[in-house]
């Protein structure tokens, strides 16, 4: 007896899937690409306007993620907007709470952290969410 296993997704959800990707990952590439640069060049420089804008030019692959997830919201249908915002508040909400608890230790005689810690505790959040979600939808 052949048992055909039954597909999650439709073909229009992983050409799109594809596509975000392909368009995330290489706006990763360009920030990565332009941060080496960055910290490479910049720091070295005399003080002034080129050397504040060779320092900020991986802003320009996080622009570029930036547009990729936009694009990525723009091709979902209603229930994956429902549920990528669902993840998206979780994340900000984790967030705050580690930022805000990590406060009162500073107060405490902890070191300062970087607004850096910021984006990189969100996007862990973000991607740990994400995983448990699917993981649990797809069980």
């Amino acid at each position: 007896m052949d048992i055909q296993q039954e597909q999650k997704y439709s073909a229009a959800e992983r050409q799109a899937g594809g596509r975000y990707m392909r368009e995330l990952f290489g706006s990763i590439a360009v920030y990565i690409v332009l941060l080496v640069a960055s910290v490479t060049y910049g720091p070295a420089m005399d003080f002034g306007f080129l050397k504040t804008a060779v320092l900020a030019t991986p802003v320009i692959g996080f622009f570029l993620m930036i547009w990729a997830v936009a694009r990525q919201v723009g091709r979902m249908d209603e229930y994956q907007r429902i549920v990528m915002l669902e993840t998206f508040t979780l994340a900000a909400a984790v967030t705050a709470g580690v930022t805000f608890t990590y406060g009162f230790l500073e107060s405490a005689g902890y070191p300062r952290l970087s607004m850096f810690f910021v984006w990189g505790v969100m996007g862990a959040s973000w991607l740990v969410i994400g995983l448990f979600r699917r993981w649990v939808m797809d069980r």
